[in-house]
């Protein structure tokens, strides 16, 4: 061992007691390695590969008993001793399980060291009891550990259970509460609509200002309940698809020109590389709207304002693709696996500069595989126009003739 005589575990709970031993033990020259409850002491013996464990036998989760049993099964601990530290426990028992030495609580400070570094140096305990005894005693004990597991299994089992309704309710939720604000927000729609065209009248130039503002919020707020019945979809793993003919560069135009506002307001360029027009498709373009639009957003939310935003649409065999590349920071490598897991946000925390539900992502690629073909994270940006822009670059496709039945939309 580097730097310290030996590795020595320790599993116990009281924070007190684990201080103690670290300063006896560390003072002796050996490396301490602390573990709280029995399942984190078995986690770190099986990484951490210790010269002893010294374990409490009433420690919560996994006890004392079941962590010796456990490593025991272990090829790569055998020949590793563990000794039982406890105030109140079973010697005999111990022994029977597997341990190989007991020292009772509360430890004597001034020899805890040398009977450890004993321990470590070879010596080894056993059972005063005959083999028939230690066969009972280990009959026992197996049934206790039994009963245990029979108690936990019925604990998971109705956590399990909790936790399906509290999805069916969160489901129910989703979808009744995206009805409710969607009911009053229509006819809001309209009058803010019947006023900025001048149906009800005459207004002036403050009242017009107000009143893009009040539009501005609205669309962003649709936004929000559209995506609320698309979580929706992905909860249940169903999403339905109302198909008819269009015009896929149609409809990326109409996504871009949706974001204008907000990308002038950021100072960001936004570059095109479109091929020359129609490309007609059969789909929901709305769907496919608002699945390039999740992408539009993310790159407006990630690029620093004077940015670029470049947006590249080609027409493959089968298939259309768009690409939406930026300069932004791009995704760290880290987290790419999780970026489209509904929810996951790479800055998750309250105080993130960039806002969001986490779930834009998750929705663009279930509706991309709805529409026959799927969204990925492409590997060291993009070049749009001649210009490299590194950061995230996300490539969306679709079948020219999307699928016409209600996909699985889950996987």
């Amino acid at each position: 061992m580097k730097g310290a005589l030996a590795r020595v575990l320790h599993i116990e709970d009281d924070p007190r007691n684990r201080l103690l031993v670290r300063k006896l033990l560390s003072a002796d020259g050996h490396e301490v390695v602390d573990a709280a409850d029995g399942l984190e002491g078995v986690r770190l013996a099986l990484a951490q590969r210790p010269d002893i464990v010294l374990v409490d036998l009433n420690i919560p989760g996994l006890d004392g008993f079941e962590v010796t049993l456990r490593l025991r099964t272990e090829p790569s601990l055998a020949g590793v001793p563990i000794v039982a530290i406890t105030a109140e426990g079973d010697r005999d028992t111990s022994f029977a399980v597997g341990c190989d030495g007991f020292l009772q609580k509360p430890i004597d400070a001034r020899a805890f060291a040398k009977q450890v570094a004993n321990y470590i140096g070879g010596q080894r305990e056993r059972m005063m009891s005959s083999p028939d005894v230690a066969g009972e005693r280990l009959r026992v004990q197996s049934g206790r550990i039994v009963a245990h597991l029979e108690e936990k299994v019925a604990e998971l089992s109705s956590a399990n259970e909790r936790l399906r309704e509290m999805e069916r309710l969160r489901t129910e939720f989703y979808r009744n509460i995206s009805h409710e604000l969607a009911t009053p927000l229509t006819p809001i729609v309209g009058y803010v609509r019947m006023l900025m065209d001048e149906e009800l009248g005459d207004t002036t130039t403050a009242q017009r200002k107000a009143l893009r503002a009040m539009d501005d919020c609205i669309r962003r707020l649709r936004s929000q309940l559209d995506n609320l019945v698309d979580v929706t979809g992905l909860e249940t793993g169903k999403m339905r698809f109302f198909h008819k003919d269009y015009d896929f560069l149609d409809t990326v135009r109409r996504a871009i020109a949706w974001h204008a506002d907000a990308f002038a307001e950021r100072k960001l360029t936004v570059l095109e590389e479109f091929p020359r027009g129609p490309l007609p498709g059969y789909g929901d373009s709305d769907r496919l709207g608002r699945a390039i639009s999740q992408l539009l957003d993310n790159a407006g939310k990630f690029t620093p304002e004077g940015g670029i935003v470049g947006v590249i649409v080609r027409p493959l065999d089968t298939s259309y693709e768009i690409v939406v590349a930026d300069t932004g920071p791009g995704v760290p490598k880290d987290r790419e696996g999780r970026i489209f897991d509904p929810f996951y946000q790479v800055d998750g925390s309250p105080t993130r500069a960039h806002g969001g539900t986490g779930v834009g992502l998750a929705i663009a690629r279930r509706v991309a595989r709805g529409l026959g073909g799927d969204v990925r994270l492409l590997d060291g940006g993009a070049h749009v126009e001649g210009m490299f822009l590194g950061g995230a670059a996300f490539s969306l496709a679709v079948s020219k003739r999307a699928p016409t039945v209600v996909v699985d939309t889950a996987s």
